[in-house]
């Protein structure tokens, strides 16, 4: 693979400080890959922090990580999926995984219905795992269009744990391959919540790059991944990452997202209130 913009990448969805040392050991192994299969024009490393809106929109980009709502919303057309990882992560099935739906540990709670009239908490309205999930769930049990007395923005799925364990929010969901990372990196960010119940399973998270750099680069990048994920001497980075495989999904498979959105809207509740 040859390609005259060597471009940025980024793998930003569980990019955690704590895991960021095997985050860049992954990419590393990929730009061998990549250089062994004839490409001299690769970015110098991963960045980290950046905004997803710019490193997602950047014309330049080589490849990242996107969730799958934006991938069939705002990016459809833009961004394209090569990899599916197989995370380890309970809540995950394959290439498949969930939302956990929190709440605090002492709280009434104790079914998904019993949360109508609380305040929610989600890390972004863009988001499958901390918003599209929690909708359909909650959909059947809406009276008029509402469920919750308010939804707040909290940024991060870290903060919409905090904002359970500190009583300002009720109830969250929270992406089960980050529940389960901060449990094992920082179990102090559980302290105080629950798992109430799990969502409906979904692709998860995939490795994309853009549509325009066309099939060859796509290609090649996923041959590299595919190589990257079952390379026996990187089996302790994946497990730090709770990556166990990965897997091409056949093309339309993200649609499943879609039709969460879908099944919400059919039940008359087309927005999270």
């Amino acid at each position: 693979m040859t390609n005259s913009k060597a471009g940025v990448a980024g793998f930003p969805m569980y990019d955690l400080p704590e895991v960021r040392g095997a985050l860049d050991s992954l990419w590393a192994a990929l730009a061998k890959e990549l250089r062994a299969a004839g490409s001299t024009h690769l970015p110098a490393g991963l960045l980290h922090d950046e905004p997803l809106n710019r490193l997602w929109h950047d014309q330049a980009l080589f490849v990242s990580q996107c969730c799958g709502y934006d991938l069939v919303n705002r990016h459809i057309g833009v961004l394209c999926p090569l990899v599916t990882p197989r995370y380890t992560a309970p809540g995950c099935d394959g290439t498949d995984y969930c939302s956990h739906i929190v709440v605090a540990k002492n709280s009434e709670i104790e079914e998904i219905a019993a949360a109508r009239g609380r305040v929610c908490a989600i890390n972004g309205f863009e988001s499958h795992s901390g918003m599209n999930a929690l909708r359909t769930l909650v959909a059947p049990f809406h009276r008029q269009g509402k469920f919750f007395s308010r939804v707040w923005v909290s940024g991060t799925h870290a903060a919409s744990l905090a904002a359970v364990a500190r009583g300002e929010a009720d109830i969250c969901a929270i992406d089960c391959v980050t529940h389960a990372l901060l449990a094992h990196h920082r179990p102090a960010a559980l302290a105080g919540t629950r798992i109430l119940c799990r969502s409906a399973a979904a692709p998860a998270i995939p490795f994309v790059t853009r549509v325009d750099r066309g099939g060859e680069f796509a290609e090649c990048l996923q041959t590299a991944l595919m190589d990257v994920l079952k390379d026996p001497t990187l089996a302790e980075v994946r497990q730090e990452l709770l990556i166990e495989g990965g897997e091409i999904l056949p093309p339309g498979e993200y649609d499943r997202i879609a039709e969460f959105e879908t099944q919400a809207a059919a039940a008359g509740y087309p927005h999270l209130r």
